[in-house]
């Protein structure tokens, strides 16, 4: 694979994005279910005060919708659920180092998606241990 910049433009790292997804088990990807996967440079200021994203705090990405666990018999016609990726945080936690941000990529969008299918955060922290992630 080629060497990633720092200064990777958006294009480059939105296939980063779909590698991720696509290392997700079919099983999975197939039951993903209204969700919409975007890349941004950082998060916006709306989305820094709906977490409550506090100073010093780095933020990779995000999920926001209505997860599938809590979908009742009248979801009907909504808008899409969003996951962002957050380029700009990734890339400066990672100084350049392709292989890291290429991990910490994955690792995101399993993360943002686990919470699409219901986890909370402390689930999906318990379930990155046993997988072995570490940020």
């Amino acid at each position: 694979m080629r060497e990633l910049s720092i200064s990777m433009n958006q294009s480059e790292f939105e296939k980063l994005v779909e590698q991720g997804i696509e290392q997700i088990p079919l099983e999975f990807r197939q039951k993903l279910d209204n969700v919409a996967i975007f890349v941004s440079p950082y998060p916006s200021m709306e989305q820094q005060r709906k977490i409550n994203l506090r100073a010093g705090w780095t933020l990779f990405g995000l999920y926001e919708g209505v997860p599938l666990t809590k979908r009742g018999s009248g979801y009907a016609m909504a808008m899409p659920d969003r996951i962002t990726v957050f380029q700009g945080p990734i890339q400066n936690a990672t100084q350049g180092d392709p292989e890291r941000m290429r991990e910490i990529v994955k690792n995101t969008v399993w993360h943002e998606i686990a919470h699409h299918f219901g986890m909370n955060e402390d689930e999906v922290r318990e379930a990155e241990k046993k997988r072995g992630v570490g940020y």
